[in-house]
Protein backbone atom coordinates (compact mmCIF):
# COMPACT_ATOMS: atom_id res chain seq x y z
CA UNK A 1 0.00 0.00 0.00
CA UNK A 2 2.77 2.44 0.93
CA UNK A 3 4.55 1.60 -2.31
CA UNK A 4 1.44 2.50 -4.30
CA UNK A 5 0.95 5.77 -2.43
CA UNK A 6 4.56 6.73 -3.11
CA UNK A 7 4.20 6.07 -6.83
CA UNK A 8 3.35 8.88 -9.23
CA UNK A 9 0.19 9.88 -11.05
CA UNK A 10 -1.21 12.77 -13.05
CA UNK A 11 -1.42 16.07 -11.17
CA UNK A 12 -4.55 17.01 -13.14
CA UNK A 13 -7.15 15.84 -10.56
CA UNK A 14 -5.51 17.89 -7.79
CA UNK A 15 -5.20 20.90 -10.11
CA UNK A 16 -8.85 20.82 -11.13
CA UNK A 17 -9.78 20.42 -7.47
CA UNK A 18 -7.62 23.44 -6.57
CA UNK A 19 -9.28 25.58 -9.22
CA UNK A 20 -12.81 24.47 -8.36
CA UNK A 21 -12.39 24.68 -4.59
CA UNK A 22 -10.73 28.10 -4.66
CA UNK A 23 -13.27 29.49 -7.11
CA UNK A 24 -16.27 28.17 -5.18
CA UNK A 25 -14.92 29.59 -1.94
CA UNK A 26 -14.16 32.95 -3.55
CA UNK A 27 -17.73 33.17 -4.90
CA UNK A 28 -19.13 32.10 -1.51
CA UNK A 29 -17.33 34.94 0.25
CA UNK A 30 -18.51 37.47 -2.34
CA UNK A 31 -22.07 36.18 -1.90
CA UNK A 32 -21.74 36.39 1.88
CA UNK A 33 -20.53 39.99 1.59
CA UNK A 34 -23.23 41.10 -0.87
CA UNK A 35 -26.02 39.74 1.30
CA UNK A 36 -24.86 41.88 4.21
CA UNK A 37 -24.11 38.91 6.43
CA UNK A 38 -20.72 40.24 7.52
CA UNK A 39 -22.48 43.19 9.11
CA UNK A 40 -25.33 41.12 10.55
CA UNK A 41 -23.25 38.26 11.97
CA UNK A 42 -19.88 39.72 12.87
CA UNK A 43 -20.25 43.47 13.44
CA UNK A 44 -23.74 44.19 14.80
CA UNK A 45 -23.76 41.65 17.66
CA UNK A 46 -22.75 43.06 21.04
CA UNK A 47 -21.47 39.73 22.34
CA UNK A 48 -20.04 36.58 20.80
CA UNK A 49 -19.73 32.91 21.72
CA UNK A 50 -16.14 31.72 21.13
CA UNK A 51 -15.27 28.02 21.14
CA UNK A 52 -13.80 26.61 24.34
CA UNK A 53 -10.02 26.90 24.17
CA UNK A 54 -10.20 29.57 21.48
CA UNK A 55 -11.33 32.49 23.58
CA UNK A 56 -8.39 34.47 22.21
CA UNK A 57 -10.25 34.65 18.87
CA UNK A 58 -11.87 38.08 19.10
CA UNK A 59 -14.32 39.90 16.83
CA UNK A 60 -12.62 42.62 14.82
CA UNK A 61 -15.44 45.11 14.39
CA UNK A 62 -15.19 47.04 11.12
CA UNK A 63 -11.86 45.33 10.42
CA UNK A 64 -13.87 42.16 9.79
CA UNK A 65 -14.37 43.42 6.24
CA UNK A 66 -10.60 43.43 5.82
CA UNK A 67 -10.45 39.87 7.18
CA UNK A 68 -13.05 38.70 4.65
CA UNK A 69 -11.26 40.57 1.86
CA UNK A 70 -7.98 38.82 2.65
CA UNK A 71 -9.81 35.49 2.80
CA UNK A 72 -11.42 36.12 -0.61
CA UNK A 73 -8.12 37.17 -2.17
CA UNK A 74 -6.39 34.07 -0.78
CA UNK A 75 -9.16 31.84 -2.18
CA UNK A 76 -8.76 33.43 -5.61
CA UNK A 77 -4.96 33.09 -5.48
CA UNK A 78 -5.34 29.41 -4.57
CA UNK A 79 -7.62 28.92 -7.58
CA UNK A 80 -5.09 30.66 -9.83
CA UNK A 81 -2.10 28.92 -8.26
CA UNK A 82 -0.40 32.26 -7.69
CA UNK A 83 1.78 32.65 -4.58
CA UNK A 84 0.05 29.40 -3.73
CA UNK A 85 1.84 28.40 -0.54
CA UNK A 86 1.33 31.77 1.13
CA UNK A 87 -2.25 31.96 -0.21
CA UNK A 88 -3.19 28.49 1.11
CA UNK A 89 -1.82 29.34 4.56
CA UNK A 90 -3.66 32.67 4.49
CA UNK A 91 -6.88 30.98 3.38
CA UNK A 92 -6.73 28.46 6.20
CA UNK A 93 -5.93 31.06 8.87
CA UNK A 94 -8.46 33.70 7.80
CA UNK A 95 -11.33 31.31 7.11
CA UNK A 96 -10.77 29.40 10.34
CA UNK A 97 -10.51 32.64 12.31
CA UNK A 98 -13.89 33.71 10.91
CA UNK A 99 -15.36 30.30 11.73
CA UNK A 100 -14.18 30.43 15.35
CA UNK A 101 -15.49 33.91 16.18
CA UNK A 102 -18.99 32.75 17.11
CA UNK A 103 -20.56 29.33 17.70
CA UNK A 104 -23.90 30.70 16.53
CA UNK A 105 -22.71 30.49 12.92
CA UNK A 106 -21.22 26.98 13.16
CA UNK A 107 -21.91 24.73 10.19
CA UNK A 108 -20.32 21.43 9.22
CA UNK A 109 -19.34 22.75 5.81
CA UNK A 110 -17.34 25.60 7.39
CA UNK A 111 -15.37 22.95 9.22
CA UNK A 112 -14.92 21.05 5.96
CA UNK A 113 -13.54 24.14 4.23
CA UNK A 114 -11.06 24.70 7.08
CA UNK A 115 -9.95 21.08 6.93
CA UNK A 116 -9.41 21.10 3.17
CA UNK A 117 -7.66 24.47 3.31
CA UNK A 118 -5.28 23.05 5.89
CA UNK A 119 -4.55 20.01 3.73
CA UNK A 120 -3.82 22.13 0.66
CA UNK A 121 -0.96 23.82 2.50
CA UNK A 122 1.04 20.58 2.23
CA UNK A 123 0.00 19.54 -1.29
CA UNK A 124 1.67 20.62 -4.56
CA UNK A 125 -1.57 21.75 -6.17
CA UNK A 126 0.28 24.60 -7.87
CA UNK A 127 2.96 22.46 -9.52
CA UNK A 128 0.92 22.27 -12.71
CA UNK A 129 -1.38 24.58 -14.69
CA UNK A 130 -0.84 27.50 -12.36
CA UNK A 131 0.62 30.98 -12.44
CA UNK A 132 3.43 29.75 -10.19
CA UNK A 133 4.31 27.05 -12.76
CA UNK A 134 4.00 29.53 -15.62
CA UNK A 135 6.40 31.96 -13.94
CA UNK A 136 8.91 29.24 -13.03
CA UNK A 137 9.34 26.65 -15.78
CA UNK A 138 11.70 24.60 -13.58
CA UNK A 139 8.95 24.23 -10.97
CA UNK A 140 6.34 23.00 -13.46
CA UNK A 141 5.56 19.27 -13.11
CA UNK A 142 2.53 17.27 -14.20
CA UNK A 143 3.24 14.16 -12.10
CA UNK A 144 2.76 14.09 -8.32
CA UNK A 145 2.84 11.35 -5.65
CA UNK A 146 -0.38 9.31 -5.52
CA UNK A 147 -0.84 10.09 -1.84
CA UNK A 148 -1.38 13.78 -2.63
CA UNK A 149 -4.70 12.91 -4.25
CA UNK A 150 -5.42 9.99 -1.93
CA UNK A 151 -5.57 12.20 1.17
CA UNK A 152 -8.30 14.40 -0.36
CA UNK A 153 -10.32 11.33 -1.34
CA UNK A 154 -9.86 9.86 2.13
CA UNK A 155 -11.12 13.05 3.79
CA UNK A 156 -14.23 13.09 1.60
CA UNK A 157 -14.85 9.43 2.45
CA UNK A 158 -14.54 10.12 6.18
CA UNK A 159 -17.04 12.96 5.92
CA UNK A 160 -19.63 10.87 4.07
CA UNK A 161 -19.15 7.65 6.02
CA UNK A 162 -19.29 9.30 9.43
CA UNK A 163 -22.36 11.26 8.36
CA UNK A 164 -23.96 7.94 7.42
CA UNK A 165 -23.00 6.23 10.68
CA UNK A 166 -24.54 9.16 12.57
CA UNK A 167 -27.84 8.46 10.79
CA UNK A 168 -27.97 4.93 12.17
CA UNK A 169 -30.29 5.93 14.99
CA UNK A 170 -33.94 5.29 15.79
CA UNK A 171 -35.11 8.86 15.29
CA UNK A 172 -33.71 9.00 11.76
CA UNK A 173 -34.49 5.48 10.52
CA UNK A 174 -37.60 4.43 12.48
CA UNK A 175 -39.33 7.77 12.99
CA UNK A 176 -38.02 9.76 9.97
CA UNK A 177 -37.10 12.61 12.29
CA UNK A 178 -36.44 15.45 11.78
CA UNK A 179 -37.41 15.13 8.08
CA UNK A 180 -40.98 14.35 9.15
CA UNK A 181 -41.06 17.88 10.59
CA UNK A 182 -39.17 19.68 7.82
CA UNK A 183 -40.48 18.22 4.58
CA UNK A 184 -44.24 18.95 5.02
CA UNK A 185 -43.28 22.61 5.44
CA UNK A 186 -41.95 22.48 1.85
CA UNK A 187 -45.26 21.31 0.31
CA UNK A 188 -45.69 24.60 -1.55
CA UNK A 189 -42.64 23.96 -3.74
CA UNK A 190 -43.28 23.82 -7.49
CA UNK A 191 -43.48 20.39 -9.17
CA UNK A 192 -42.43 18.20 -6.22
CA UNK A 193 -44.08 20.00 -3.29
CA UNK A 194 -47.20 17.81 -3.29
CA UNK A 195 -45.06 14.74 -2.52
CA UNK A 196 -44.21 16.10 0.91
CA UNK A 197 -47.83 15.68 2.00
CA UNK A 198 -47.43 11.90 1.92
CA UNK A 199 -46.40 10.44 5.27
CA UNK A 200 -44.10 7.84 3.71
CA UNK A 201 -41.94 10.36 1.86
CA UNK A 202 -39.84 11.40 4.92
CA UNK A 203 -39.02 7.72 5.49
CA UNK A 204 -37.84 7.36 1.87
CA UNK A 205 -35.65 10.45 2.24
CA UNK A 206 -34.28 9.26 5.59
CA UNK A 207 -33.36 5.77 4.44
CA UNK A 208 -31.97 6.96 1.13
CA UNK A 209 -29.91 9.64 2.89
CA UNK A 210 -28.38 7.05 5.20
CA UNK A 211 -27.67 4.61 2.38
CA UNK A 212 -26.21 7.40 0.26
CA UNK A 213 -23.78 8.61 2.92
CA UNK A 214 -22.60 5.10 3.82
CA UNK A 215 -22.17 3.87 0.26
CA UNK A 216 -21.24 6.84 -1.93
CA UNK A 217 -17.51 6.80 -1.00
CA UNK A 218 -17.21 3.21 -2.23
CA UNK A 219 -19.21 3.86 -5.40
CA UNK A 220 -17.10 6.94 -6.18
CA UNK A 221 -13.87 5.03 -5.62
CA UNK A 222 -14.91 2.17 -7.93
CA UNK A 223 -14.23 2.92 -11.60
CA UNK A 224 -17.28 1.03 -12.88
CA UNK A 225 -19.81 2.71 -10.57
CA UNK A 226 -18.17 6.16 -10.50
CA UNK A 227 -20.22 7.83 -13.28
CA UNK A 228 -23.51 6.69 -11.74
CA UNK A 229 -22.29 7.68 -8.28
CA UNK A 230 -21.47 11.17 -9.49
CA UNK A 231 -24.96 11.51 -10.97
CA UNK A 232 -26.29 10.51 -7.54
CA UNK A 233 -24.05 13.16 -5.93
CA UNK A 234 -25.44 15.85 -8.24
CA UNK A 235 -29.05 14.79 -7.63
CA UNK A 236 -28.63 14.39 -3.88
CA UNK A 237 -26.83 17.67 -3.25
CA UNK A 238 -28.91 19.50 -5.84
CA UNK A 239 -32.09 18.45 -4.03
CA UNK A 240 -30.50 19.36 -0.69
CA UNK A 241 -29.68 22.83 -2.01
CA UNK A 242 -33.30 23.32 -3.10
CA UNK A 243 -34.87 22.06 0.12
CA UNK A 244 -32.59 23.45 2.79
CA UNK A 245 -30.81 26.82 3.17
CA UNK A 246 -27.26 25.56 3.74
CA UNK A 247 -25.41 27.92 1.40
CA UNK A 248 -22.70 26.74 -0.97
CA UNK A 249 -22.04 23.40 0.75
CA UNK A 250 -23.98 21.23 -1.76
CA UNK A 251 -22.13 22.80 -4.68
CA UNK A 252 -18.76 22.43 -2.94
CA UNK A 253 -19.47 18.73 -2.40
CA UNK A 254 -20.44 18.28 -6.05
CA UNK A 255 -17.18 19.74 -7.36
CA UNK A 256 -15.22 17.91 -4.65
CA UNK A 257 -16.56 14.57 -5.90
CA UNK A 258 -14.74 15.16 -9.19
CA UNK A 259 -11.45 14.33 -7.43
CA UNK A 260 -12.38 10.64 -7.76
CA UNK A 261 -12.30 10.72 -11.57
CA UNK A 262 -9.22 9.61 -13.49
CA UNK A 263 -6.23 11.67 -14.52
CA UNK A 264 -7.20 11.63 -18.25
CA UNK A 265 -10.68 12.94 -17.37
CA UNK A 266 -9.17 15.93 -15.57
CA UNK A 267 -6.47 16.35 -18.19
CA UNK A 268 -9.20 16.84 -20.79
CA UNK A 269 -10.65 19.63 -18.64
CA UNK A 270 -7.24 21.28 -18.37
CA UNK A 271 -6.59 20.90 -22.11
CA UNK A 272 -9.87 22.65 -22.87
CA UNK A 273 -9.09 25.45 -20.44
CA UNK A 274 -5.61 25.70 -21.94
CA UNK A 275 -7.08 25.93 -25.43
CA UNK A 276 -9.46 28.70 -24.35
CA UNK A 277 -6.56 30.60 -22.79
CA UNK A 278 -4.27 29.95 -25.77
CA UNK A 279 -1.55 28.23 -23.73
CA UNK A 280 1.30 26.31 -25.33
CA UNK A 281 1.13 22.53 -25.49
CA UNK A 282 4.44 22.32 -23.62
CA UNK A 283 2.78 24.03 -20.65
CA UNK A 284 0.01 21.41 -20.62
CA UNK A 285 2.25 18.34 -20.79
CA UNK A 286 5.87 17.85 -19.71
CA UNK A 287 6.13 14.43 -17.98
CA UNK A 288 8.13 15.82 -15.05
CA UNK A 289 7.72 14.56 -11.49
CA UNK A 290 7.24 16.65 -8.36
CA UNK A 291 9.68 15.35 -5.73
CA UNK A 292 9.42 16.29 -2.05
CA UNK A 293 12.75 16.76 -0.30
CA UNK A 294 13.33 14.46 2.65
CA UNK A 295 12.55 17.04 5.34
CA UNK A 296 9.32 18.19 3.69
CA UNK A 297 8.28 14.58 3.08
CA UNK A 298 8.81 13.71 6.76
CA UNK A 299 6.88 16.77 7.90
CA UNK A 300 3.98 16.02 5.54
CA UNK A 301 3.87 12.36 6.61
CA UNK A 302 3.80 13.29 10.29
CA UNK A 303 1.20 16.02 9.84
CA UNK A 304 -1.19 13.84 7.83
CA UNK A 305 -0.76 10.86 10.16
CA UNK A 306 -1.77 13.00 13.16
CA UNK A 307 -4.44 14.75 11.12
CA UNK A 308 -6.22 11.56 10.07
CA UNK A 309 -5.93 10.05 13.53
CA UNK A 310 -7.77 13.09 14.87
CA UNK A 311 -10.39 12.90 12.12
CA UNK A 312 -11.04 9.22 12.86
CA UNK A 313 -11.25 9.58 16.65
CA UNK A 314 -12.76 13.03 17.21
CA UNK A 315 -16.33 12.18 16.05
CA UNK A 316 -16.54 9.44 18.70
CA UNK A 317 -15.60 11.64 21.66
CA UNK A 318 -19.30 11.79 22.58
CA UNK A 319 -18.92 8.25 23.98
CA UNK A 320 -17.03 9.77 26.91
CA UNK A 321 -20.19 11.58 28.05
CA UNK A 322 -23.33 10.22 29.70
CA UNK A 323 -26.91 10.81 28.53
CA UNK A 324 -28.24 11.47 25.05
CA UNK A 325 -25.90 13.24 22.60
CA UNK A 326 -28.70 15.11 20.82
CA UNK A 327 -29.88 16.47 24.15
CA UNK A 328 -26.57 17.49 25.75
CA UNK A 329 -24.66 18.11 22.47
CA UNK A 330 -21.46 17.21 24.32
CA UNK A 331 -19.20 16.01 21.52
CA UNK A 332 -21.66 16.94 18.78
CA UNK A 333 -19.74 19.55 16.82
CA UNK A 334 -16.92 18.66 14.40
CA UNK A 335 -18.26 15.11 14.00
CA UNK A 336 -19.97 15.31 10.58
CA UNK A 337 -23.45 15.05 12.10
CA UNK A 338 -25.50 16.80 9.47
CA UNK A 339 -29.16 17.81 9.83
CA UNK A 340 -29.97 15.13 12.40
CA UNK A 341 -32.16 17.06 14.81
CA UNK A 342 -34.73 19.78 15.17
CA UNK A 343 -34.46 21.60 18.48
CA UNK A 344 -36.65 24.48 19.53
CA UNK A 345 -35.96 26.21 22.80
CA UNK A 346 -36.98 28.98 25.14
CA UNK A 347 -34.79 30.41 27.89
CA UNK A 348 -35.51 32.98 30.58
CA UNK A 349 -32.66 34.15 32.78
CA UNK A 350 -33.00 35.54 36.29
CA UNK A 351 -30.32 37.59 38.04
CA UNK A 352 -30.12 37.63 41.85
CA UNK A 353 -27.70 38.79 44.51
CA UNK A 354 -27.35 38.47 48.28
CA UNK A 355 -29.05 41.83 48.89
CA UNK A 356 -32.32 40.43 47.52
CA UNK A 357 -32.12 42.32 44.26
CA UNK A 358 -33.62 40.34 41.36
CA UNK A 359 -34.19 40.92 37.66
CA UNK A 360 -35.59 39.02 34.65
CA UNK A 361 -33.35 39.44 31.60
CA UNK A 362 -34.58 40.62 28.23
CA UNK A 363 -32.39 38.53 25.90
CA UNK A 364 -33.00 40.91 23.01
CA UNK A 365 -30.88 43.53 24.77
CA UNK A 366 -27.83 41.29 24.55
CA UNK A 367 -28.21 38.87 21.64
CA UNK A 368 -29.26 38.82 18.01
CA UNK A 369 -32.17 36.62 16.95
CA UNK A 370 -29.79 34.01 15.53
CA UNK A 371 -27.66 33.98 18.69
CA UNK A 372 -30.66 33.62 20.98
CA UNK A 373 -32.06 30.76 18.89
CA UNK A 374 -28.74 28.89 18.96
CA UNK A 375 -28.05 29.61 22.62
CA UNK A 376 -31.48 28.43 23.80
CA UNK A 377 -30.83 24.80 22.82
CA UNK A 378 -27.09 24.39 23.43
CA UNK A 379 -25.93 24.00 27.04
CA UNK A 380 -22.41 25.32 26.54
CA UNK A 381 -23.78 28.49 24.96
CA UNK A 382 -26.28 28.86 27.81
CA UNK A 383 -23.34 28.76 30.23
CA UNK A 384 -21.41 31.32 28.19
CA UNK A 385 -24.41 33.61 28.10
CA UNK A 386 -24.87 33.24 31.85
CA UNK A 387 -21.29 34.43 32.31
CA UNK A 388 -21.93 37.37 29.98
CA UNK A 389 -24.90 38.33 32.17
CA UNK A 390 -22.93 37.79 35.37
CA UNK A 391 -20.15 40.10 34.22
CA UNK A 392 -22.55 42.70 32.86
CA UNK A 393 -24.73 42.96 35.97
CA UNK A 394 -21.75 42.90 38.32
CA UNK A 395 -20.84 46.18 36.65
CA UNK A 396 -24.40 47.51 36.94
CA UNK A 397 -25.42 47.40 40.57
CA UNK A 398 -25.48 43.68 41.46
CA UNK A 399 -23.03 42.38 44.04
CA UNK A 400 -21.70 38.92 43.15
CA UNK A 401 -24.73 38.22 40.92
CA UNK A 402 -26.15 34.73 40.59
CA UNK A 403 -27.65 33.57 37.30
CA UNK A 404 -30.47 31.05 37.01
CA UNK A 405 -32.28 29.90 33.90
CA UNK A 406 -35.67 28.44 33.07
CA UNK A 407 -35.12 26.58 29.82
CA UNK A 408 -37.55 24.49 27.82
CA UNK A 409 -36.40 22.55 24.78
CA UNK A 410 -38.25 20.29 22.35
CA UNK A 411 -36.12 17.72 20.53
CA UNK A 412 -37.35 16.24 17.24
CA UNK A 413 -40.98 17.03 17.91
CA UNK A 414 -41.13 15.74 21.47
CA UNK A 415 -42.82 17.75 24.18
CA UNK A 416 -40.61 20.47 25.61
CA UNK A 417 -38.88 19.92 28.94
CA UNK A 418 -36.29 21.78 31.02
CA UNK A 419 -32.78 21.50 29.57
CA UNK A 420 -30.96 23.05 32.55
CA UNK A 421 -31.52 22.50 36.26
CA UNK A 422 -33.21 25.79 37.28
CA UNK A 423 -31.74 25.61 40.78
CA UNK A 424 -28.10 25.72 39.63
CA UNK A 425 -26.32 29.07 39.76
CA UNK A 426 -24.63 29.12 36.36
CA UNK A 427 -22.56 32.15 37.33
CA UNK A 428 -20.53 29.84 39.57
CA UNK A 429 -20.05 27.08 36.98
CA UNK A 430 -17.00 26.91 34.73
CA UNK A 431 -16.59 25.61 31.21
CA UNK A 432 -14.51 22.46 30.66
CA UNK A 433 -14.51 19.23 28.68
CA UNK A 434 -16.13 17.46 31.62
CA UNK A 435 -19.80 16.51 31.63
CA UNK A 436 -22.11 19.35 32.69
CA UNK A 437 -24.00 17.85 35.61
CA UNK A 438 -26.56 20.66 35.51
CA UNK A 439 -27.99 19.45 32.20
CA UNK A 440 -31.22 17.60 32.98
CA UNK A 441 -31.59 13.90 32.17
CA UNK A 442 -33.21 13.08 28.82
CA UNK A 443 -36.20 10.96 29.79
CA UNK A 444 -36.24 9.10 26.48
CA UNK A 445 -33.96 6.97 24.37
CA UNK A 446 -32.64 7.46 20.86
CA UNK A 447 -31.05 4.14 19.96
CA UNK A 448 -28.03 3.99 17.71
CA UNK A 449 -24.86 5.99 17.15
Amino acid sequence: MLKILRSYTSAAPLVVFRIAFGTMLFLSIIRFWRKGWIEDLYIKPKYFFPFYGFEFIKPLGEYTYFLFAVCAICALLVALGLFYRIASIGLFLTFTYIELIDKSTYLNHYYFVSVISFMLIFLPANAYFSFDAYRNKNFQTDQIPVWCIFVIKAMVCILYFYAGVAKLNSDWLLNALPLKIWLPAKNDMPVIGFLFNYKWIPYVFSWFGCFYDLSIPFFLWNKKTRPFAFIAVVIFHGLTAILFPIGMFPYIMIVTALIFFSGPFHQNIINRLGGILGLKVSFLKNDKKYVYNQLTSNIASTVFSIFFLIQLVLPFRYLAYPDELFWTEEGYRFSWRVMLMEKAGYTQFQIKDKTGKTLIVNNNLFLTTLQEKAMSTQPDMILQYAHILRDYYSRHGFKNPEVYVDSYVALNGRLGKPLVNPEVNLAAETESFQHKFWITHFDNEIKGF
